[in-house]
């Protein structure tokens, strides 16, 4: 006879769903859209998640525990070291790994890095292969390219999709579905992420200027949310403080006459609005804490450690 613990959750599927790939193959979009909800800032560049997020999808049938994990990379500061750490960490804690890919281009050595550290780190998990963009390349392109990303790592299947058009999408996740194990609800159904709102917008805030600013200074960027209150007329004050590493870099994320600072709190505004469904006043100031990315207690002290 099966047991009480079986039976709550006998034929209901669950588990834990990595999201692995480079920047700006459709990671973060393709999570949001699950969601149904921004808890994933979305930017092209490497480092706009530093942590491991939680996107949590109920269904009737399933729930899904989606990971958005940071981007593998090979720098050499401290932080870098806690990045990696952190992707590392969800592969390990994976029952499902899906590798996105932008499958307009061939595979270079970023997805080659990628996919040598799922195989070592991921075991046998199952792997799904996401050609995500097939709007983007004519058939011929999608068959040669898929083909090579093949050859990274044994796939147990692969499935094209478009986050553009929604192509494919719904077969995405009624693969997922099929792919995990049976097992319980380990969140509450209302439950969207583990991630609390001041956070994402820590995240949003920096993906703007991400997207405005050039060269290193985006990487020597970290932002804090200092208040993050509602006030009585239902706007929500937001102030918050972007670090960088030196002078020369706060004079570069203000601008000329505060250009530079006011286009990144504009767009911030307007993503924290879309996220929260609130109306939002946006305060940022920058701030020069030197050398942040290779200080133990400045890391350790904002949960960029795992000292």
């Amino acid at each position: 006879m099966a047991s009480i613990e079986a039976m709550d959750f006998e034929g209901f599927k669950s588990g834990y769903v990595a999201l692995v790939g480079k920047p700006n193959v459709g990671k973060s979009t393709l999570l949001n859209h699950y969601i149904g909800q921004k808890i994933a800032a979305v930017s092209f560049r490497p480092q706009t998640t530093r942590r491991r997020q939680l996107g949590i999808l109920t269904t009737e049938e399933a729930q899904i525990i989606f990971v958005d994990t940071p981007g593998i990379h090979s720098e050499s500061f401290k932080l870098s070291e806690f990045i990696n750490e952190e992707a590392q960490y969800a592969l390990m804690d994976a029952e499902l790994i899906l590798f996105i890919v932008d499958v307009s281009q061939f595979p270079d050595k970023e997805d080659e890095m990628i996919a040598t550290e799922v195989k070592t780190r991921a075991g046998d998990v199952t792997r799904l292969l996401v050609l995500n963009k097939v709007d983007l390349a004519d058939p011929a392109t999608i068959e040669s390219h898929e083909a090579a990303y093949q050859k990274l790592m044994d796939f147990d299947d692969s499935i094209r999709i478009s986050g553009i058009t929604q192509f494919g999408r719904d077969a995405l996740l009624g693969r997922i579905i099929e792919l995990l194990p049976e097992g319980p609800k380990y969140f509450p159904e209302d439950q969207i992420t583990d991630t609390y709102e001041r956070e994402i917008t820590e995240d949003i805030i920096r993906a703007a200027a991400l997207t405005y600013l050039q060269e290193e200074v985006p990487y020597a960027i970290f932002v804090q949310v200092n208040d993050y209150t509602l006030r009585p007329n239902g706007t929500r004050f937001v102030h918050a403080t972007v670090f960088v590493e030196r002078e020369s870099q706060k004079g570069i994320v203000i601008g000329k006459r505060g250009s530079m600072i006011k286009q990144i709190s504009t767009l911030a505004r307007q993503e924290i609005e879309e996220m929260s469904g609130e109306s939002v006043f946006l305060e940022l100031q920058v701030k020069v804490e030197k050398n942040w990315r290779n200080n133990p207690d400045f890391l350790r002290y904002h949960g960029l450690s795992h000292d």
